[in-house]
């Protein structure tokens, strides 16, 4: 984790902790220190903003927020930071549309939720912006209650946390305590549709992810998460094999939970109530088990998530049954058709996201495939294919094909001696540093090639001859600071345009050649 990723992550961190407005002027400040304007901040900072502005109850800023984090992301190239924008935005459509109306878009947040799982199909290699990336889809799943893609997604942020460069902050006990709690949840919604076979499997897997957890708690927060899980664990048995000492084990743990801040109303708590009703009725303590959910119902706040509210209102139900109250029936019965509504409505929206998957996944395919085919395998920049796609684009761009193009034609001086002498390895070393340093020096929009061999072009749409040789010195003294090696070049600049670029790509391999035979190790421009 680089510093800028860390001080972005501390911000997000002070944001959730109740210090929003001064991250959010933090974040901000450090946004428009590259140019003096908000957009062109790093995706990280954009990160914190987001954050802040969702603690500070702007939604419809944070979703613009998380546009602009998504084109920074791009302008970056960073397959994280890309996934991490289009998740929070998601995620923040979702609860803007929760308050109006108007702005539900179940298609949108599916479609964002989507991309950004199909984003880390590229590589990321910083394990906290990946894990941050899965977290924020896994909440987008689940929020949705399509507990089969966010499983995958909180499993996928564990494993990054394992990796060896990833910081001891506690972070593998969540997740494993979110996939504990996220399987109770699942759990909670089958036994509402009378699937209680299949519920228990859940329960089953949800206790073997929390006494993981109660294993793993590390960091300041351990004895926390260590509790959650032991919690959780106590819940997952309440159906099972041990109602008792679930009976037992769930009030304690509660009352220590509660030591540490968390409230009655907290949702993690509310969870728990159903399975402590159960494991006392199971118990043969059926009074108290309808006392317990009797007050977790009256403690119920309007902002209660809504199948934990309709769990609750349920298990109540379903205890007053059993205590011979006839007047709950109706309320039951109601309550269970309009689960099974639900149920199909949540199976619509997985088989929307599940066809969206497919086709995203087929399409990032196809579009890794047109890469590679205009890919330098070697080097990573374009291949004369991508060149030849690059110039036809110039071409037909209409008025912008008569604006002036400059073309660089960079050659290695020497370079069969270093191939004859260093080995063939050492070599492709140097061809792939070269072009990490011709890339570096140019523009976004701009384009560099490898022709073959040890020869190399750039194309910059927009520079004339003045412009161009300035960038053609940058590259000659660049190359010859690489330290690893005795590596020089020679840089021929000419210009013409977009329409007419074959002309120009002779004109700047002539003036390499010139610049070659006048010693080399520098650049020339044809007059």
């Amino acid at each position: 984790m680089d510093d800028l990723t860390l001080r972005a992550m501390n911000l997000v961190e002070e944001a959730q902790a109740g210090a929003a407005a001064r991250v959010l002027a933090v974040a901000e400040a450090a946004l428009r220190d590259p140019t003096g304007e908000i957009p062109d901040g790093p995706a990280a900072m954009h990160f914190a903003r987001v954050v802040a502005l969702t603690r500070l109850g702007d939604l419809p800023a944070a979703i613009a927020a998380a546009g602009l984090m998504l084109t920074a992301a791009d302008r970056e190239g960073s397959a994280g930071w890309r996934s991490c924008a289009l998740s929070l935005r998601a995620t923040r459509r979702l609860r803007l549309g929760d308050q109006d109306i108007v702005e539900y878009d179940i298609e949108a947040v599916l479609r964002d939720l989507v991309s950004a799982e199909t984003a880390l199909l590229a590589d990321e290699p910083d394990p906290v912006i990946r894990g941050n990336a899965h977290t924020g889809i896994a909440i987008g799943y689940a929020q949705l209650r399509l507990y089969e893609l966010a499983v995958p997604q909180f499993q996928a942020a564990y494993e990054a946390a394992c990796r060896a460069s990833y910081p001891d902050n506690g972070n593998r006990a969540m997740w494993l305590c979110n996939l504990a709690e996220l399987n109770l949840i699942w759990a909670l919604e089958l036994y509402q549709i009378g699937q209680v076979a299949e519920a228990e499997k859940l329960t089953t897997v949800a206790e073997e992810y929390a006494v993981r957890a109660a294993a793993e708690a590390s960091g300041p927060r351990a004895q926390v998460w260590r509790l959650s899980a032991l919690l959780y664990a106590a819940c997952s048995r309440a159906d099972r094999q041990d109602p008792a000492g679930a009976a037992a084990d769930i009030p304690r743990y509660i009352a220590l939970l509660k030591a540490y801040g968390l409230k009655e109303q907290h949702q993690e708590l509310l969870l728990c109530r159903p399975f402590h009703a159960v494991a006392l009725r199971r118990s043969g303590r059926p009074d108290e088990a309808l006392r317990v959910i009797q007050d977790a119902v009256a403690s119920l706040a309007p902002d209660t998530d809504w199948l934990i509210s309709a769990a609750l209102h349920r298990t109540h139900a379903v205890l007053l049954v059993a205590n011979d109250s006839s007047d709950a029936v109706p309320g039951l019965t109601y309550g269970d058709a309009l689960a099974e509504l639900l149920w199909r409505q949540r199976q619509r929206w997985l088989h929307t996201a599940m066809t969206m998957q497919s086709y995203d996944v087929l399409r990032w395919q196809h579009e890794q495939a047109e890469r590679a085919a205009r890919t330098d395998p070697l080097t990573g920049v374009a291949n004369r294919r991508g060149l030849d796609t690059f110039l036809r684009t110039l071409a037909a761009s209409g008025a912008a094909a008569e604006q002036p193009v400059a073309v660089l034609t960079v050659d290695i001086d020497r370079f069969k001696h270093i191939n004859d002498s260093l080995g063939h390895a050492t070599g492709d070393e140097v061809l792939r540093a070269v072009a990490q340093l011709l890339t570096s020096n140019v523009r976004t929009g701009d384009l560099v090639a490898r022709l073959g061999g040890d020869e190399f072009v750039a194309i910059l749409p927009g520079a004339d001859t003045v412009a161009a040789t300035e960038v053609a010195q940058r590259m000659v003294h660049a190359i010859a600071g690489l330290t690893a090696w005795p590596v020089k070049a020679s840089v021929g600049v000419a210009s013409g345009r977009a329409y007419s670029l074959e002309e120009a790509l002779t004109h700047s391999d002539s003036a390499m050649y010139a610049a070659k035979r006048a010693g080399g190790n520098r650049a020339s421009a044809t007059a």
